[in-house]
Parts: structure tokens; C-alpha cells; sequence
């Protein structure tokens, strides 16, 4: 069945509106060191020294971090580290970012204050694929 870009612009307005799925503390820990090391093995250095940017990794249906807190004018840069699948980021009021493919990223500067939650296009409904900046006044 085929969704129209407007229906899909509503149903993703209402999930950034609902609660974030729940993973076992220790399981998410476990799956991001492992996304981490997917990071380090890919390009050469840890997420942390990315220059300029905060990093959140894509991997395994999950956002590593899940929810993070950047001061305004953080550019945020999703990378995937994943084999085999792609995945978008799709922010409030914001056009679903292109595809990024295994070794890929999307980036996007945070501007306003405020709590945005975001979501993987392709698997945000099947996979719960959601995550949550906080943006504050420096």
C-alpha cells in the first residue's frame, strides 16, 4: 500500500509526539560499545574525536546515543555503521534527510533550544528507531 508524502509527514508528526521505546539499559550499552567499535574499525578513531561535530551512530535499528544534550549551533552527524542497511533522519519540521548508506552520514546544525525528537524514516513504525536531542542556550 502506498502512502502519500502527507500521510507519512502526519504519521511521523505523531510518533515524535509519543514515548520512546525501551531498551534494557545494560542491552543498549552493550549494542552501542558494539556500534562504537564498528566506528573505530571503519575510521580509525573513536566517535568523541570527530572535529567540529557530535556524532550519533546509526546501527542495528538503534540510535547511539538514543537521547543526547548539544548546546545551540551543535552540528549533529548521524553516521551509519551498519553492513547492510540504510537509514534517514527525519527532524520536526525538516525534510527527511537523503539515505545514508553503510559508511555514510547525514548532518544537521541545531539552531533553536529545546527538546527535538527524530526518527529513522525507513524504520521508525517497524523498528522504533527514535531518538531525542535536547538543545540548550550556551
Amino acid at each position: 500500500m502506498k502512502r502519500s508524502v502527507h500521510a507519512l509527514a502526519l504519521s511521523s508528526a505523531a510518533v515524535l509526539c509519543t514515548a520512546f521505546p525501551v531498551l534494557a539499559d545494560d542491552d543498549k550499552a552493550e549494542l552501542c560499545a558494539e556500534a562504537e567499535e564498528r566506528y573505530v574499525e571503519l575510521f580509525g578513531a573513536p566517535s568523541s574525536e570527530a572535529e567540529g561535530v557530535t556524532v550519533v551512530l546509526m546501527y542495528e535499528y538503534n540510535f547511539c546515543p538514543g537521547e543526547l544534550t548539544v548546546p545551540v549551533g551543535t552540528t549533529v552527524r548521524w553516521v551509519n555503521v551498519d553492513k547492510r542497511t540504510s537509514h534517514s533522519v527525519i527532524l520536526p519540521d525538516e525534510p527527511e534527510s537523503d539515505r545514508a548508506f553503510p559508511e555514510e552520514s547525514v548532518e544537521f546544525t541545531f539552531l533553536t533550544e529545546g527538546d527535538q525528537r527524530y526518527l529513522c524514516g525507513p524504520h521508525w513504525e517497524t523498528r522504533d528507531m527514535i531518538g531525542m536531542v535536547t538543545v540548550t542556550a550556551e
